[in-house]
């Protein structure tokens, strides 16, 4: 099992969370189909869940919610790189362009976090850890297995991650406009303009990837539970690998393959 139990070296996609319409509706449907376990948590921190995979944190979920007046945020799951200083960060952001949503907040005792837009406008989260560095497991099916940025520009974003967040962007022999998200020398996290395949109009953002045994079978066990396919599986370089949505509308892919990984340690 690829167990993480050293923290994220800066700027690596450390935790994902989904904001959902229907919390319990999402707990249920993610144990079903990936095999995780979570219940509704405490209400002085949300009701947030942490799922678990195997005894080990895998992602968050949590109900939608805003303050008193503004519009809720959309489903969907957002991306948190790792900080050692998420003040710092915060500045980091300001000055290369992006734009602070939720400014700097401490969660207890677990970490320190802010969400911002970079500058094409896709959302994304930054955690600096205080008792929990985040996910537990990765690079198993049923577990996180690639970040990738889908943007409008990825001169800009690119500029943009490697002056804020240390993500270096470099080319990659034999797939033309994909790059890869590097810290060091350690590949992190892919990044493209929004593919075709997305509906007209899709905002930058972060896609999550999820390890799967076998993308078709999910996919259909998928369907049965009321989620939609909007790419339906194909092959690739790094595997076979599908883009859905689940049943309220927040999109993420699963990928059949042993090469697409996320680092497992700093």
């Amino acid at each position: 099992m690829p167990v993480v139990t050293a923290p994220y070296k800066p700027g690596t996609p450390c935790w994902i969370d989904l904001m959902a319409s229907d919390q319990q509706a999402a707990l249920d449907f993610y144990r079903d189909l990936l095999g995780w376990q979570g219940e509704v948590g405490p209400a002085e921190f949300g009701g947030y869940s942490v799922c678990t995979l195997n005894g080990r944190p895998v992602a968050g979920i949590m109900a939608q919610s805003a303050p008193e007046g503004q519009p809720l945020p959309p489903v969907g799951w957002t991306t948190y790189l790792a900080s050692d200083d998420v003040d710092a960060s915060s500045r980091a952001i300001s000055e290369a362009g992006g734009t602070i949503l939720y400014p700097v907040t401490d969660i207890g005792t677990v970490g320190r976090m802010l969400v911002a837009t970079d500058p094409t406008g896709a959302v994304f989260g930054v955690w600096q850890k205080l008792d929990f560095i985040g996910a537990g497991v990765v690079n198993e099916p049923g577990a996180l297995v690639w970040n990738e940025l889908n943007t409008s520009s990825t001169d800009a974003a690119g500029g943009f991650y490697h002056q804020a967040l240390g993500l270096r962007p470099a080319t990659i022999q034999g797939m033309d406009g994909y790059y890869s998200l590097n810290v060091g020398d350690r590949t992190v996290g892919g990044m493209q303009a929004v593919p075709e395949y997305l509906a007209e109009g899709t905002p930058p953002h972060w896609m999550v990837y999820f390890s799967v045994d076998d993308a078709d079978s999910t996919v259909d066990a998928l369907v049965k539970a009321g989620g939609s396919v909007i790419q339906p599986p194909f092959d690739m370089q790094s595997g076979r690998m599908a883009v859905v949505q689940d049943p309220q509308g927040a999109v993420f892919a699963i990928i059949e393959s042993p090469q697409a990984q996320m680092p497992d340690s700093p």
